[in-house]
Order: C-alpha cells, then structure tokens, then sequence
C-alpha cells in the first residue's frame, strides 16, 4: 500500500480528545495534500460527510480534489470551489456533494439549499468553511481541521465522531502510523 506522505515528509500522530478518535497529519506540498484525499475517497463510504475548517488558501479544494480522484469522479470534471453556486454534485463510485458556505450570511440559509437531504445522501458530502453550518452539522461526521504552518506545509488535524473506521484506517495504514 503507498503511503500518503513519503521519506522525511511524513508526520502522524494519533491523538484521542473528549473521547473521539484523532489524526494530526502534516502534509508539505500540495501534492500531497492531493494524495491525502485520495486516500479518504478512496475509503469513503456511503454517507460520509467531510467538514473542512481551515483560512483561505489552506488546501480545502486541493483536498476536496483528492477525494474527487478517490471516488473515481472521471477527470471530464473540474471540481473547484462552488463559492458561487453553494453546491457541485459530480458522478463518481459514490457522488460527490462538494459544498462551499464561504457566502452564507447565517446557518439559517442552509435549509433553502437542501442542506438536510445533502446530510442524509448516499454520496460524500464535503463542506467548506463548515463553522457557518453552526449547529446544523450532524452528529456523525469528520472534521478537518486545516493549520497553514509554511508556504506549502499544512497540518490537518482529523476527528472522526461517529464509525468512519475504513477512512481512519485507510490514513493510519498509508501513512505506517504504529
């Protein structure tokens, strides 16, 4: 199995806070921010929701575009941030609900966008800026917390609430975490 990051570059720890499972995991160019989410699509089930916290410029889309490639979206799609239209759905071996809340003047918003059926899909939902959902996000979901720590250098630090056990194993196996 590859690894997500490779040599010298790779850095993960499991953590374990208020009783959920963690990952801290250092990634130091885009490109493996890339495989990173490769490696999440890959492993991803049905219902999987993904909430992305990080400023802009942290790698949120280059991650969503990974885990596009892990799910097989075909490369006919260009998966960018949907700032402007909320939602981009894409085919792939389960679909891939991609959601930016970067515009949202309040939580409240979320109920005309469908944000309820989006939760409860049998695809992959990745949210952007998902602090704005507020308390509209489910209880069984991971969170990724993106920290810009240099010029390429982003460390994610990953909570799983709820089972997500393939996804988690698929991190700690790639990335030979012991």
């Amino acid at each position: 199995m590859s690894s997500v990051l490779s040599g010298r570059n790779r850095k993960v720890q499991q953590t374990h806070e208020s009783g959920a499972a963690g990952l801290s995991i250092i990634t130091r160019s885009p490109e493996e921010t890339f495989t990173l989410g490769v490696a999440i699509g890959s492993a991803a089930a049905p219902g999987t929701v993904l909430c992305l916290f990080g400023d802009l410029g942290s790698g949120k889309t280059k991650l969503t575009q990974g885990i596009a490639s892990g799910l097989s979206v075909p490369d006919a799609y260009a998966v960018t941030s949907p700032t402007f239209t909320y939602v981009n759905e894409y085919p792939g071996r389960l679909p891939l609900y991609h959601i930016d809340l970067y515009r949202i003047a309040s939580p409240e918003e979320l109920l005309d966008l469908g944000w309820e059926e989006y939760m409860e899909a049998d695809g992959v939902v990745a949210v952007e800026w998902a602090e704005r959902a507020g308390d509209y996000l489910p209880e069984r979901r991971i969170d990724m917390a993106i920290t810009i720590t240099d010029t390429d250098e982003r460390r994610f630090h990953i909570t799983f609430t709820g089972k997500h056990a393939a996804i988690e194993a698929a991190l700690v196996s790639r990335t030979h975490v012991r």
